[in-house]
């Protein structure tokens, strides 16, 4: 074929190429513009028709306050990111990788003469999103809607017809917050448009109800003055532990419960701090946003820290629940879990190093035969997830056997059997034979638990026949002592 022809077809199949693209990106761009997205942000009828008096606000379902205006922000990635094999050259001539932080793109682009067209650097404060294609700065090239639903519209088609969305846009972030006054919760919303390089686009939305302006009734000074008492205990066992820590040195950290009692301290700690900065920060963004009603409040941040915060208060809860089991050790049955528990810690280990070496070999026998047809096996984590299930139960074998009919059942199959079949039952064989060798140990033990019973009904008894109580109570645990 000559030269020229296939230069002409290489150019034309490029030119065919770009006008998909920028149809493709005209029409989502369209349905922004006169979908659900601006009716959704702009309520200006009431449910009869007439005209809503807000007072340029919009009230989202006439009753969530959309604060300020809302923001879109695209990111993008450079030309030629990615390699092209050698045989194509001549028919592709620009190549956008998947989103990377170092592939970003950061020049200006289209008109140049405002933040649309312009890189914005976020605050290093700001958090990345974690979106289904890959992990995204908080940076970009943004602009804010106005606060009529008519310029909106205007400002879309203007971006529309100028190519705001190009082959390199990767992803689009949709930013707004409401404020329900009804039940003093804020909303922050966060659609996004993911555009994989493989095609198409993947769409998820975040929404996040949050209470940030906390001490508004009495039952929420009540609830200060709780969080003022958890902090005098927090310094309280801080010095506790401290002290205890000179006394001890070395033995103070072969203990299991102390290295407990320092991790809720740890948890502790942080939660104080991120208190006082989400009340503060609220505080500094209500001004800006009362100052002037035209600019976006990024709520997001303080969404993100409050999140974190009640992640935070759940461990601190939980370990803080797990420390009960200290306080009643002095029971049999409680005294012989913990027991069986730390003895078979060894044989535990020793089993749990074989059943993952046969799990994670059948994790990769699945991400490798099934990985390109099966969403459940596509990446090797979901393989993991994927087994645990098969496990509990939850599992889909006519999409593994259309897949490969062949491997698809000798994978099941020998999966359950092992795994389900051997692995289970010898964990449970090694739970029952140590529990067994420990309750044959407790019988030969006088019972503590009758020994506490004891003593508990001789303190009650001295308390009650003399008045020198502390005399008593010394001569009681000195006996038991003795005994």
């Amino acid at each position: 074929m000559p030269l020229h022809i296939s230069d002409r077809i290489a150019k034309g199949i490029e030119l065919t190429h770009r006008k998909k693209i920028q149809i493709y990106c005209t029409y989502r761009t369209l349905r922004l513009c006169k979908g659900p997205l601006l009716d959704g942000l702009y309520w200006e009828k009431w449910y009869n028709n007439t005209t809503l008096t807000l007072q340029n606000n919009s009230h989202i379902y006439y009753e969530n306050l959309l604060l300020g205006v809302a923001q879109i922000r695209q990111l993008k990635v450079r030309n030629n990111t990615c390699s092209i094999y050698p045989y194509f050259h001549h028919f592709l001539e620009d190549c956008y990788s998947e989103y990377r932080y170092r592939a970003e793109d950061r020049s200006d682009f289209g008109l140049r003469n405002k933040s649309e067209w312009k890189y914005t650097s976020a605050s290093s404060l700001s958090p990345w999103y974690w979106g289904s294609m890959g992990l995204y700065s908080s940076g970009g090239y943004m602009f804010t809607l106005p606060k009529s639903k008519q310029e909106s519209v205007e400002k879309l088609v203007f971006l529309r017809q100028n190519s705001w969305l190009t082959r390199g846009t990767r992803v689009v972030f949709i930013d707004f917050s409401t404020y329900n006054a009804n039940i003093n919760l804020f909303c922050i919303i966060k659609l996004v448009v993911e555009f994989p390089a493989t095609g198409g686009a993947v769409t998820s939305s975040h929404i996040y109800s949050v209470k940030l302006l906390r001490y508004v009734t009495y039952y929420d000074y009540f609830l200060a003055s709780c969080e003022i008492t958890f902090c005098l205990f927090i310094i309280t066992f801080i010095i506790q532990e401290a002290i205890k820590v000179v006394k001890l040195k070395k033995e103070y950290f072969r203990s299991a419960w102390n290295w407990l009692d320092l991790l809720l301290l740890v948890v502790s700690y942080p939660l104080t701090f991120t208190s006082v900065l989400a009340s503060l920060e609220v505080s500094l963004l209500m001004e800006e946003l009362l100052s002037d009603a035209h600019v976006y409040p990024d709520f997001y941040f303080l969404a993100f820290w409050q999140v974190l915060y009640n992640n935070m208060i759940a461990v601190n809860i939980f370990f803080a629940w797990i420390k009960i089991l200290k306080y009643v050790s002095f029971n049999k049955t409680m005294t012989q879990l913990s027991s069986t528990l730390s003895r078979c810690a060894k044989d535990i280990i020793g089993f749990a190093i074989m059943f993952f070496i046969i799990f994670f070999a059948y994790a990769q026998l699945g991400y490798l035969v099934f990985g390109s047809q099966v969403e459940e096996f596509s990446t090797f984590q979901n393989c993991i997830f994927t087994q645990f299930r098969i496990v509990l139960g939850d599992f889909n074998f006519e999409t593994i056997e259309a897949t490969n009919r062949i491997l698809g059942p000798i994978y099941f199959i020998t999966f359950v059997f092992f795994v389900f079949f051997v692995l289970l039952n010898m964990f449970l064989a090694i739970i029952n034979d140590t529990y067994s060798e420990v309750k044959a140990d407790f019988e030969v033990i006088p019972s503590q638990e009758l020994q506490i019973r004891d003593l508990f009904r001789q303190v009650s008894k001295h308390f009650y026949r003399c008045g020198m109580r502390d005399l008593h109570i010394q001569t009681v645990f000195l006996q038991v002592g003795l005994h």
